[in-house]
């Protein structure tokens, strides 16, 4: 049974508080001049209750209502509910006086008292709510004894913000701020004490007994994130984070949700913000198809179509469980969408066809593909299959039927490709480059790196490696990786495709490449342990087709800047149109009958800055073999 205490602080009702504010006007109004005409020798009498009076409640009881003061709770009372009050109040005094003016001309009214009004009515009204809000905010603190007692790593608006929060959770105890600002040293936020600088962590947890730090600084950049992870790791106690701004009004985290520290806020990436509007303006009531929709980048791709105004998505892939995941993940959280979920290879001729007359697309992303480079290096075959031939299929569809843009999603290793994966990704972009017709499908590449968390990435499997204990496998202690997380790609390949330019190649300015051997340690970190002492990293050697160091731009490519800073656009290099036409056809052939031996060859023939690195298997020619092509007669030069 609740007690009248629970139903008091479940909500003031709102007649209640309706009746204390009219009663607070009848106060100051009456106080005010009972105290202006008590000073004089003959006061003149006054009514408790008249006309007058009834003019002024039904006047500043108007302008209340009509400033939204009772849209609020007294429980949540805060310094904007105060400039609420005070505006409610002035504008109440204008509209007294206008009333009282029409009624009598202002008889008997106060210049002073109508000085006073507004301000001693505010302090009648504020302190109140104020008061209300503190005793509960005491009440649930005193309510709870086993409460969480928390260390706050930040002191500025994001800490603050947390403070009242938890407040309201009731379950967490916030002990205390640590923060680096000298000013802000012996100081208070909420009630609560600046107590140190974020190295006393150590000390100070231990003097406060807190069981949980949390790190209130969502702006802060890698190399502040990553001092504050190692004190917070030092201290032995868990730790959270609040979450960026950004993750929450995308999805990513829910308001008010303390989540881990991802590796991504370790590694230095300035978070790229798109041109929405430019976005939704290309988008928006569109339809699209996405190929591998059930992969990482293509299943965010959706999301992100869908967030952003597409009216139909039509998801390709041939992995029915992703197929079927990816779909009721997007019917839940964008109903009111249509879906066409097919089930089947985009390299077979007959389901693009069927995709394309039942979708209808004005946009196809083209995010089926084969990426894992060590497994690639000995399946040359089904890495052209997948990567080149379904791609060139897929985008001549496009062109016959008038598809408006067609998005192959590439990779940087497709620049001076050192691996089958980065030569056969190059020839699908050539295939595209060589389809462009100025007056039909608009051919457009999107390059980027590694991307976090993907499928097959290195991510994944160093989180698995610390689950079980160890040891983290890095290739080589020197070899360096551009990376982005997975919504950053995506949101790229919208903004590429919104851009509008024919024949185009983007990539994004991916800032520095971070060391693959940096990454392992930090991930171990976050995972509650010491590198080399709980988990060990051993170095196996680069592996069949890796290099050291991926390289984002061809010097022949002439890189330029967009409308969009973090977006550059490359000037496509020239090709031999009809060479790529036979070379595929040539390609196709040999798939067909497995011959790995003949794929090579043209594929050496014709890529010709492929140039393997490491133990590579026979397949793969010398550089010297010579296949026939037509004449270079028919060369696209852009």
């Amino acid at each position: 049974m609740r007690t009248w205490r629970d139903r008091w602080s479940s909500g003031l009702p709102r007649m209640a508080v309706v009746l204390h504010d009219l009663a607070m006007v009848w106060v100051v109004w009456q106080g005010l001049h009972r105290l202006r005409f008590g000073v004089m020798q003959n006061p003149p009498s006054m009514a408790w209750w008249s006309t007058e009076i009834v003019l002024v409640l039904a006047a500043q009881g108007l302008v209340f209502w009509q400033v939204g003061l009772y849209r609020g709770l007294w429980r949540f009372a805060s310094v904007p509910d105060l400039w609420n009050i005070f505006k409610a109040c002035a504008l109440g005094l204008f509209a007294i006086v206008l009333g009282l003016f029409l009624y009598n001309r202002l008889d008997m009214v106060s210049r002073t008292v109508l000085v006073l009004y507004p301000m001693v009515l505010m302090g009648l009204l504020g302190a109140p709510r104020l008061l209300y809000r503190a005793w509960k905010d005491s009440s649930v603190e005193q309510g709870d004894q086993a409460s969480v007692r928390i260390l706050i790593l930040g002191a500025g608006h994001s800490g603050e913000a947390l403070v009242r929060d938890l407040r309201r959770f009731g379950s967490y105890q916030p002990v205390g701020f640590l923060d680096d600002a000298p000013r802000l040293r012996g100081s208070k936020v909420q009630g609560v004490p600046v107590l140190g600088k974020v190295d006393d962590v150590i000390e100070i947890a231990r003097e406060t007994a807190a069981r949980l730090l949390v790190i209130a600084m969502p702006s802060a950049d890698a190399d502040a994130m990553q001092r504050v992870v190692v004190a917070c790791e030092r201290s032995g106690l868990p730790f959270r984070m609040v979450p960026r701004l950004r993750d929450v009004l995308e999805g990513r985290s829910l308001p008010g949700e303390l989540k881990e520290v991802a590796i991504e806020d370790l590694l230095g990436r300035q978070q790229v913000l798109p041109d929405w509007k430019a976005i939704r303006g290309w988008l928006g009531a569109r339809s699209v198809l996405v190929t591998g929709a059930g992969g990482s980048i293509g299943s965010e791709l959706c999301r992100q179509c869908a967030r952003h105004g597409a009216r139909r998505i039509t998801l390709v892939e041939r992995d029915e469980l992703a197929l079927i995941t990816a779909e009721a993940n997007l019917r839940r959280d964008f109903p009111d969408l249509e879906y066409l979920p097919v089930l089947g290879d985009c390299g077979d001729p007959a389901v693009i066809s069927y995709a394309l007359d039942a979708a209808a697309p004005e946009a196809v992303f083209h995010a089926a593909a084969y990426k894992h480079v060590p497994l690639l290096e000995t399946q040359l075959r089904e890495a052209v299959r997948n990567n080149v031939l379904a791609t060139e299929a897929l985008a001549r569809a496009c062109r016959e039927a008038g598809v408006g843009t067609f998005v192959l999603i590439s990779t940087d290793k497709a620049v001076d490709p050192g691996n089958v994966l980065g030569a056969t990704k190059r020839l699908a972009e050539m295939a595209c480059q060589s389809l462009a017709d100025q007056r039909g499908t608009r051919f457009v590449t999107v390059r980027f790196g590694n991307v976090l968390d993907s499928a097959g990435s290195v991510v994944p499997l160093f989180r698995d490696q610390i689950r079980s204990g160890g040891p983290v496998t890095v290739t080589d202690p020197e070899v360096t990786r551009y990376f982005m997380t997975i919504p950053e790609a995506c949101q790229l390949i919208l903004q590429a495709s919104a851009i509008g330019t024919h024949e185009a190649i983007y990539t994004l300015d991916m800032g520095q490449p971070v060391p693959i051997r940096l990454l392992a340690e930090q991930m171990i970190r976050l995972a509650g342990k010491q590198p080399g002492r709980d988990v060990a990293i051993t170095y196996t050697g680069l592996r069949p087709g890796e290099k050291l160091h991926e390289t984002l731009f061809h010097a022949d490519e002439r890189y330029r800047a967009t409308a969009h800073p973090k977006i550059l656009q490359a000037e496509p290099r020239a090709i031999a149109a009809r060479e790529i036409e036979v070379g595929v056809q040539q390609l196709r052939e040999a798939s067909d009958r497995y011959d790995r031996t003949t794929m090579g060859t043209v594929l050496r023939a014709l890529v010709p800055d492929f140039k393997p690195v490491g133990t590579h298997t026979p397949q793969l020619p010398e550089a010297t073999t010579v296949v026939a092509f037509p004449s270079r007669s028919s060369v696209r030069n852009p």
